[in-house]
């Protein structure tokens, strides 16, 4: 499991406060983080077609903070060439059970109590279980937490959950998930006078295989990532506080990806050399055989474009990966 806690200020100059958490479930080579902080998802056998749950355009509330992220994650994946998860509602009555029980209890956990208000199932795959669907094996989930002493639409609160969980190290693989059904839940309580959400996504299915592999998120005209993430559980190697936006490589689930090196490039031609990780170098053995993932080890600039440039080798054969993507404000 991992949890990232950030305390800074937002482009509005107010009080921002984010957790998150991610600690996933599966068998074999299976939740890497966020299955367990970062990564995807389990290698247990895939559930069978005709999933109950699975609707085919989403239900989310129009204006609701599920809707907009499930929108926004749509749109990264679907720009990056991975397929958009399909929304279950089996897995949004888990996941919403899951975002009141940390509401109610004021905490940010993948877990849950037996003897906690609201307890539903201590995992993502007991929770998922327990309102029916099938093959919890395959089941993983991320959990977060938002706050801000200003008022937000719902837009921008599921948009800043979203873009929390895309920062991190061990989390941005959120968005090259080898998953293809999702629910999300969402609860707020009040705090000084502002909302203050708990929010969770919990996801299950393994993908058909991705064309082209590996891709990546970031890839070629992503804009408005973060530029810097303060603070991860386990802490990113070589970092020393606040780092930059990392990119999630990710292959199929029987596939071997090695990462080689990467740099980022600003536009007045400064260089960036990328810490690479993969499962054979990831000290915190949280990466799977079939991910990688590359950050700076400090902070980029806001509102800058990014040139990408990263190599190495899928099943022994070389690859390189070259694109572009912009920072936030």
């Amino acid at each position: 499991m991992t949890k990232l806690k950030t305390i800074g200020l937002s482009a509005l100059s107010v009080t921002v406060a984010i957790a998150l958490a991610a600690c996933g479930g599966g068998g074999g080579d299976a939740g890497s983080a966020p299955a367990a902080g970062g990564g995807s998802g389990s290698s247990g056998g895939a559930t069978p077609p005709g999933t109950p749950g699975n609707v085919t355009s989403a239900q989310y509330a129009p204006g609701s903070v599920e809707l907009a992220m499930f929108n926004q994650l749509a749109a990264y994946r679907n720009q990056c060439g991975f397929p958009a998860f399909q929304e279950n509602t089996i897995l949004d009555q888990a996941a919403a059970a899951h975002a009141q029980y940390m509401s109610a209890n004021s905490v940010i956990s993948d877990t849950e109590d037996a003897s906690k208000s609201g307890f539903v199932g201590a995992t993502y795959a007991d929770r998922a279980s327990h309102f029916g669907f099938p093959n919890p094996i395959d089941v993983g989930g991320v959990s977060n937490g938002y706050y801000t002493n200003a008022a937000l639409t719902n837009d921008q609160y599921g948009n800043a959950l979203l873009a929390s969980w895309l920062a991190g190290v061990y989390h941005v693989a959120l968005a090259t998930l080898p998953y293809k059904v999702l629910g999300i839940g969402a609860q707020s309580t009040t705090f000084s006078g502002y909302p203050n959400w708990a929010a969770g996504i919990t996801f299950g299915q393994l993908s058909a295989a991705l064309p082209n592999a590996p891709l990546t998120f970031p890839c070629e005209g992503v804009t408005g990532v973060r530029y810097q993430q303060s603070v991860e559980n386990p802490i990113p190697p070589n970092t020393s506080g606040a780092w930059g936006t990392p990119v999630s490589i990710v292959g199929n689930a029987s596939d071997t990806v090695l990462m080689t090196s990467g740099t980022m490039t600003d536009t007045s031609g400064h260089v960036i050399a990328l810490q690479v990780l993969d499962s054979s170098t990831d000290p915190n053995k949280l990466l799977k055989k079939f991910e990688g993932v590359a950050y700076p080890t400090t902070p980029l600039s806001p509102n800058t474009k990014y040139s990408v440039s990263l190599t190495g080798t899928i099943n022994g054969t070389s690859f390189s990966r070259n694109f572009t993507f912009t920072t936030s404000a």
